[in-house]
């Protein structure tokens, strides 16, 4: 039965679950035809209402899934055609489910779509913060002191530099090479004799630099007249 509503639109605009529906007279056909004459009435939709928990990859494919169903039966089962696209707008009565929405507006993302820049930029970072932390590492890890066979090794590589040095400034850089690896041996502690005999060795290859180092200011200056002398005279001052 087929109840007349006269004011079914005012009912309608002040309950948004109801809507205003006109009847066209023998719209169910029969004997008597029913309706017996056109009316207005109110109609109400049944929604498939999914939770908001619920992923929008999930609601998506059912909605999907749902009106392709309703597309392939259509010619079958014609009741199917009350099945429409619910009111997307974010005021609707029951606000769609953002999954279902991307359905019906053409907006769903594929994979690629919404992870693609993640697959592309991820390795990018992790090799910036590779790269980060291994200059961190670099600074930060505490500096390793040279073993005193270290030491003689790099004092020993400083005699040929001796030699070819061409100017006071090459020299004096020399020295403060050796001050440096002086200071850093005396920091190690001196545990048995054959560590002793150790900062011996280093001892006497400074002391050898030292004098290679004299003997070759002396021959720098021979090089320019008038300066040999002076040269002399002051390292017998200090001496």
């Amino acid at each position: 039965m087929i109840i007349a509503i006269e004011s079914a639109g005012a009912i309608a605009e002040k309950e948004r679950a109801y809507e205003s529906f006109d009847v066209p007279k023998g719209t169910l056909r029969g004997s008597p035809p029913i309706p017996a004459d056109d009316l207005t009435t109110l109609q109400t939709s049944f929604y498939l209402v999914a939770q908001k928990k619920l992923g929008n990859d999930l609601i998506g494919d059912l909605t999907q899934s749902i009106m392709n169903a309703r597309r392939d039966l259509l010619a079958e089962l014609p009741a199917l055609s009350q099945i429409a696209t619910p009111d997307t707008d974010a005021s609707a009565y029951i606000p769609v489910h953002p999954g279902a929405a991307a359905v019906y507006e053409g907006t769903r993302e594929s994979f690629l779509d919404q992870w693609g820049n993640a697959i592309f930029l991820a390795p990018m970072i992790a090799g910036g913060l590779a790269s980060v932390l291994a200059a961190a590492w670099k600074f930060l890890r505490p500096v390793e002191t040279p073993s005193r066979e270290e030491a003689l090794d790099t004092l020993y590589a400083l005699g040929p530099r001796v030699r070819a040095a061409g100017r006071e400034s090459e020299l004096e850089e020399i020295e403060r090479e050796i001050d440096q690896v002086l200071r850093t041996q005396r920091a190690q502690p001196v545990e048995d004799d054959k560590a002793e005999r150790a900062v011996t060795a280093v001892n006497v290859a400074a002391h050898r630099l030292e004098n290679l180092i004299h003997d070759r200011r002396i021959h720098l200056a021979s090089r320019q007249p008038g300066q040999a002398e002076s040269h002399v005279e002051s390292h017998q001052a200090e001496s």
